[in-house]
């Protein structure tokens, strides 16, 4: 098959993925532009990949994990194995991402191979940071973010999402014998707070990010912060169990949109907390040197 038609087959292939799994992140993504927008949604592919690879039973996925890992830790691999890997070796030659976040990926993922019990905040902000963060640091060449002092605000915004996705999914994680946090709606809503702090890091980064790009970003930000607000309205785990699996209807993805054209406005009035943003870094840096990653 010619490399152009098995390309246009596979970009076919991610936004149907996309607009499947990724419904918030689809979204925003046409705010991004043609080019830029076919960037993002390889890599949300290719992460989807790896993802699915996670949730394949018995040891199959821990199998076909490690084996993907070995690609990246030995640079030694044969085009053909694996196309969705031969699709995002191309996006990061093009785009020069970062090597070592798939690397923590694939550690994050592998992580979750066995029965995940994580103990305390600083465990769930460092796995948080391998399997979210990370995607933050590969959307950082993309979206044209190249001051380094921006960089860890992009993780803090990969780091959001997955605290929003773990504070949702604690029922259905539980199935998979993943604990990420204790079944019970006070630690539930404690984790919307702190995704929350990380979502308010993120705000600053937007800043560098190319104008064209930023109201995109504002909009992913606003709109997946939703889910946590409506987790927290809640007020029960009776009343958590019961509303399943937490969306954004459209409805409310136009009123996000919308709302975060004030968020535009506002992003060049507020100071940022130096000491706090950086608080919240020394949480990852104590397992992972996130300034070697910059």
């Amino acid at each position: 098959m010619p490399k152009a038609t098995a390309l246009k087959q596979y970009v076919t292939a991610a936004n149907k993925l996309l607009s499947t799994y990724g419904k918030s992140f689809h979204w925003a993504r046409y705010f991004l532009g043609k080019e830029t927008g076919l960037q993002a949604t390889q890599l949300y592919a290719f992460c989807r990949y790896l993802d699915d690879i996670a949730d394949q039973p018995g040891n199959l996925g821990a199998k076909k994990l490690k084996s993907i890992q070995n690609i990246f830790n030995n640079y030694s691999y044969q085009t053909g194995s694996y196309p969705e890997v031969d699709n995002f070796l191309l996006l990061r030659q093009e785009l020069d991402l970062p090597v070592f976040a798939v690397k923590d990926l694939l550690e994050g993922l592998i992580s979750d191979q066995e029965t995940v019990l994580l103990l305390n905040e600083n465990q769930l902000i460092q796995y948080s940071y391998k399997v979210a963060g990370t995607v933050g640091l590969m959307m950082a060449p993309i979206l044209g973010i190249s001051s380094k002092k921006a960089i860890p605000f992009a993780v803090d915004l990969g780091i959001a999402m997955q605290l929003t996705n773990i504070s949702r999914d604690v029922l259905e994680d539980s199935k998979n014998n993943r604990f990420y946090i204790e079944k019970n709606f006070e630690k539930i809503s404690s984790t919307v707070n702190l995704a929350n702090r990380y979502y308010q890091d993120s705000f600053y980064a937007i800043k560098s990010i190319p104008i064209s790009f930023r109201f995109s970003i504002l909009v992913a930000r606003r709109v997946y912060r939703k889910i946590g607000y409506k987790i927290l309205k809640k007020k029960n785990l009776e009343n958590y169990q019961r509303s399943g699996k937490i969306y954004v209807s459209n409805i409310e993805k136009v009123l996000e949109t919308f709302l975060s054209i004030f968020d535009l406005i506002s992003l060049y009035l507020i100071n940022k907390n130096e000491d706090q943003i950086q608080h919240n870094h020394i949480l990852i840096n104590e397992e992972i040197n996130l300034n070697e990653r910059i």
